[in-house]
């Protein structure tokens, strides 16, 4: 008899679908922060980070700590573009937060590849995805003409966390 109080009062017949509301938050969030795929970016940082990932994740966090933006301007070149066409990659400032999370798990696997070109090519990616980055904080971001392209945040994250020199 209580019960039936309780579903009047409640208007619930006892026929309708519960739903329970799934967590906005991630494991890797902050209490305040939404879920967002920035934290894919971190948990590729907790695992196996090749040499050549961490060399260049310093070597951009040593600049910024030195002179607190980069001082590089020079763009990325044709080479480089070509390259990054070869596996039918987006330059950064045209890329987004999940793209570059799923390049960085491919690099990650081909940086300990069998495979020398492989491995080689996926060196030089991870090398002109950091001159990318310091090109687009040297232009303090003015390159990006759509919020949609933020994959350098997630790349910069990763930078972030798998750097010994982390700010």
């Amino acid at each position: 008899m209580g019960d039936r109080k309780i579903n009047d009062r409640f208007n619930f017949t006892g026929t309708e679908n519960i739903y329970t509301q799934q967590t906005n938050l991630s494991a890797l969030s902050d209490e305040h922060e939404k879920f967002s795929s920035l934290s894919t970016s971190a948990m590729l940082a907790k695992g196996e980070v090749p040499l050549s990932h961490t060399l260049v994740a310093d070597n951009y966090m040593v600049i910024k700590k030195i002179y607190g933006t980069p001082v590089i301007k020079s763009p990325i070149t044709l080479q480089e573009k070509a390259l990054l066409g070869k596996y039918d990659f987006n330059t950064l400032e045209y890329s987004t937060i999940k793209q570059i999370n799923e390049e960085l798990a491919l690099l990650k696997k081909w940086s300990v590849s069998l495979d020398k070109a492989l491995k080689a090519d996926a060196d030089n990616i991870i090398q002109i995805r950091g001159k990318e980055l310091r090109f687009l904080e040297a232009n303090r971001y003015t390159m990006i003409t759509n919020e949609i392209y933020n994959g350098y945040m997630a790349l910069q994250r990763y930078f972030e966390d798998i750097s010994k020199y982390n700010l």
